[in-house]
């Protein structure tokens, strides 16, 4: 595709507006650290041991972790040589999406809850080591505060789900990710594990759902993009 590209195709309608090229190489060291960190992470509380508090945590950190091998499966394929189809055009795309929405979600809700049963493990802090316990209050937030910049990436037009909704259909999903997310850590801190698990549960699914509809929708517009491009129809006829 062309650094200028078209805005109306053949047929006199618009083009729709397709995200930016991506650097594949920068998104496959992406998911090479989405893959290691949790998935350490997660294997590291399971052989602790640790009590119910890190259940529904250690399932988000395996997701985030296994979620970084499907990104890269899309990135691999994407193609814009000899023989690229619609679907290979939008792999590196797809990726991105499936990252940000299954890897970086997931781990975004595990990383306050998980510091949360860290700093208060009864399994990691030896009782006949004499200690003070240091109630950490307010500073439990910290970790929590890296949803922020990801609601700005969101909202800022860096990521790739703009590019799938419109406008209001993307703020609105932004913010049920962000209330899920909140309203989870709540839960997980007032001891209320099944709310806890049943708004992970609803927020894994919306993810889950809203990748299936990026990915379909990414495909269908590069198709409409390719079928009715200026440049591309020019270049049949000559073919011809």
């Amino acid at each position: 595709m062309s650094k200028d590209r078209a805005t109306t195709g053949t047929d006199g309608q618009p083009l729709p507006v397709l995200p930016p090229e991506r650097d594949a190489r920068v998104w496959a060291r992406a998911c090479r650290i989405m893959f290691y960190t949790p998935g350490f992470l997660a294997l590291l509380l399971l052989k602790v041991g640790e009590p119910t508090g890190f259940g529904i945590s250690v399932e988000l950190l395996m997701l985030a972790s296994m979620s970084a091998v499907v990104a890269v499966i899309f990135i691999g394929s994407g193609s814009d040589g000899a023989g690229a189809d619609p679907a290979s055009r939008i792999g590196v795309w797809c990726g991105c999406l499936v990252l940000e929405l299954l890897a970086v979600v997931p781990l975004l809700t595990a990383v306050p809850t998980l510091f949360h049963e860290l700093a208060n493990s009864k399994l990691l802090h030896d009782p006949a080591v004499s200690s003070t316990d240091v109630v950490l209050g307010i500073s439990e937030l910290i970790p929590a505060a890296a949803i922020l910049p990801f609601m700005l990436y969101q909202l800022a037009g860096f990521g790739t789900l703009r590019f799938v909704l419109p406008k209001t259909a993307n703020v609105v999903a932004n913010l049920v990710i962000l209330v899920l997310i909140v309203g989870s850590y709540a839960a997980n801190r007032q001891g209320n594990f099944t709310a806890e698990k049943a708004l992970v549960g609803l927020l894994i699914l919306c993810m889950v759902a809203l990748v299936f509809n990026g990915v379909l929708t990414l495909r269908r517009m590069q198709q409409r993009y390719d079928s009715f491009h200026p440049e591309k129809a020019k270049d049949k006829k000559a073919a011809a």
